[in-house]
């Protein structure tokens, strides 16, 4: 298949048990995807048939999402995904009416779910946790036994909580090809903070280093002076 997204070179469907980003969503993935046999672009099977709109969503049933190819504007630092929390750097489903948005991989969630990990049906709380508990302060995460803020799906039957963003990586394939670490992408603001904090460190070094010269100059005055005064009072 040709894809809009890569018009120079036709996509295959390949099942491959290694981790990979899709170049749409800029999602993890694994398992099955579209790939180029020509170079590294690969696509989640859902980016690939991404339609234009979805007109009812259970995850949003106010209004009417459309497809876009990139983030809003305001550019990737303000967008979030709204079910998994991360940001939205690719492919997302907006809405126009309001500021709702999520990931592809987000939009094959639903309600209430269920996954090999678990044996009863989990449903979406309406509440979004934080990762100091919430509403839900006593509340792990069944699958990473972490807490972290979004939205978490709960047991129907028993206390077993799980993240949405760990709900979205069994989606993209990682439980099913045996992927339980995934690797976190360096954070936008995180690489300018750092960029920022080592700009301030020459800035106050240079700063210091100017200073250390002009002190060493009046140093070199204040001696060069205490020298011609004693010169003085011997010839006296």
């Amino acid at each position: 298949m040709f894809h809009f997204g890569h018009h120079q070179h036709p996509l295959a469907k390949v099942q491959l048990r290694e981790l990979f980003t899709c170049a749409g969503c800029k999602e993890y993935g694994a398992g099955k995807r579209f790939a180029c046999q020509q170079c590294n672009f690969q696509l989640h099977e859902f980016c690939a048939f991404s339609p234009p709109s979805l007109k009812t969503h259970p995850l949003h049933g106010q209004h009417q999402l459309h497809f876009h190819s990139k983030p809003k504007q305001g550019g990737i630092l303000w967008a979030k995904c709204d079910i998994c929390w991360k940001p939205v750097k690719g492919f997302t489903f907006r809405c126009s009416a309001c500021s709702f948005q999520m990931h592809p991989c987000c939009a094959m969630l639903s309600t209430q779910v269920s996954f090999p990990v678990h044996p009863h049906s989990l449903k979406l709380l309406p509440t979004i946790a934080s990762s100091s508990g919430g509403d839900h302060p006593g509340f792990v995460c069944g699958e990473c036994k972490r807490k972290k803020s979004g939205r978490v799906y709960r047991c129907t039957v028993c206390d077993y909580h799980l993240h949405a963003v760990c709900a979205k990586n069994m989606i993209n394939g990682l439980e099913d090809n045996g992927i339980k670490v995934v690797p976190e992408k360096p954070s936008m603001l995180g690489a300018a903070a750092r960029v920022a904090s080592l700009v301030i460190v020459e800035f106050i070094g240079g700063l210091f280093e100017g200073i250390g010269e002009s002190v060493g100059q009046v140093l070199v005055q204040d001696i060069g002076i205490g020298r011609c005064v004693s010169r003085r009072r011997r010839i006296e």
